[in-house]
């Protein structure tokens, strides 16, 4: 009996607190945006109320959201609901297969930070922080929230850390080819370029809302980068290659609750075929099999001969290898599918949907001898969660916003009812 009695004490609070909302979320004459703002922010709080404080805050919480929203628009989350949802967004995101550890996320709150100047040594401190001498500490540093309607502010650079692409006058190119536009861009706003390596660091370009970007030096310090060699084969040293120890990521807005943090940069740790298998193998980037293989001794001529398997799993031996002999968090691929696999049964646990983009889960080496390649994963999109944003050099020129792309697939969102 006192089981059934609190149970329908529960329901009658919860119905109550159900009524209450509704209230709020159909009031008369509201503003369609902030309608908007304030659904997205409902929804986010009764999944934030649920995983961390229980409801008894929800309804009170939820008034002055509302209050807030239809006087300014938009409306201050607190640091632990900022948080909660940047891990969250982790979390939901469908094409990172490291989420086993989504709730590990160190989360530094830089909303105060107000000039590009401060920006950047935010960003310093964050490389110095998530390298941590090599221990990888997976960090996101959140700033200021972009006012609807107006423009956020933004880094230029998909990743904190990324290495320049020169274009020869003979056509070759030098460094990544990836990354020739922005370091073009980056010359037209003044920067001189470096010694002309394939290896130059791009400088950071950051740009506060209706201000023109600004340029900086990261400090060679405070980069930690790997040499690679290989176990076995001692030439492999002398092809000079090396590669960053840290992913920062930079250019996705954080979205959480309705509200847009367009500059809000955040790491994890390398896998290895990330490094291996695209930056240094991938045709379109480095292309290096050709040279590894040549150094093998392998026959090129023709494909069947699987000289570029042979080379391919040599690179990413060398990659491994490197990284764990200077003490630099890695992980591989048959290491990383088995830890996602475990991230699956802890969200079917918790009873969760887990949206997977199949093509981005499966590693680019050796995919079928891994777990989740024979797994049709489902893929949608969650919020909160970390969502592409278009070029900001760009968007002058009248090209399609990809944010917009990504509402075509939107998993249901349930709330308090």
């Amino acid at each position: 009996m006192a089981l059934r009695y609190v149970h329908q004490e529960k329901t009658v609070r919860e119905e109550t607190q159900h009524r209450e909302v509704m209230k709020m979320k159909y009031g008369e004459g509201v503003n369609n945006e902030r309608q908007r703002i304030f659904m997205e922010a409902m929804a986010y709080l009764s999944l934030y109320y649920r995983e961390q404080e229980g409801f008894d805050g929800f309804i009170p919480r939820m008034a002055r959201i509302h209050d807030e929203i239809m006087q300014t628009g938009t409306y201050w989350q607190g640091e632990k609901e900022l948080a909660h949802g940047a891990r969250v967004a982790w979390r939901n995101n469908s094409r990172c297969i490291g989420r086993l550890h989504w709730n590990s996320l160190a989360v530094r709150d830089m909303r105060h930070v107000q000039t590009a100047e401060e920006i950047y040594e935010a960003l310093v401190e964050h490389i110095r922080v998530a390298t941590n001498g090599g221990k990888i500490r997976s960090t996101i540093s959140i700033f200021a929230p972009q006012v609807p309607g107006e423009p956020g502010i933004r880094i230029w650079n998909p990743q904190l850390i990324r290495y320049a692409g020169y274009r020869q006058p003979n056509g070759l190119l030098i460094g990544d080819p990836m990354q020739e536009e922005l370091s073009e861009v980056a010359r037209q706003l003044g920067w001189q370029g470096g010694p002309g390596t394939p290896f130059d660091v791009l400088p950071l370009i950051i740009q506060m809302p209706h201000q023109q970007p600004m340029l900086f030096e990261l400090p060679h310090d405070v980069i930690l980068e790997v040499p690679l060699t290989h176990p076995e084969y001692a030439w492999f040293e002398d092809l000079g290659l090396k590669w960053h120890a840290l992913p920062v990521i930079s250019n996705m807005r954080l979205g959480v609750g309705g509200v847009s943090y367009t500059a809000a940069p955040f790491n994890g740790w390398y896998m290895g075929t990330e490094i291996g298998a695209r930056n240094l193998g991938d045709v379109e980037r480095y292309n290096l099999l050709p040279v590894i293989a040549e150094k093998m001794g392998l026959k090129t001529r023709l494909d069947r001969e699987l000289w570029k398997d042979r080379a391919l799993v040599e690179l990413n031996v060398a990659v491994l290898s490197s990284f764990t002999q200077h003490g630099v968090t890695i992980i591989d691929h048959h290491t990383a599918s088995r830890q996602f696999m475990h991230h699956q049964r802890n969200e079917e646990e918790a009873g969760r949907v887990l949206p997977a983009d199949w093509s981005w889960i499966v590693p680019p080496m050796s995919g079928s001898v891994t777990p989740v390649f024979h797994i049709p994963y489902k893929d949608c999109t969650l919020s909160p969660n970390f969502f592409p944003q278009q070029d900001p050099w760009k968007e002058a020129a009248g090209a399609v916003d990809v944010t917009q792309d990504q509402r075509r697939l939107t998993c249901p969102v349930e709330v308090i009812s």
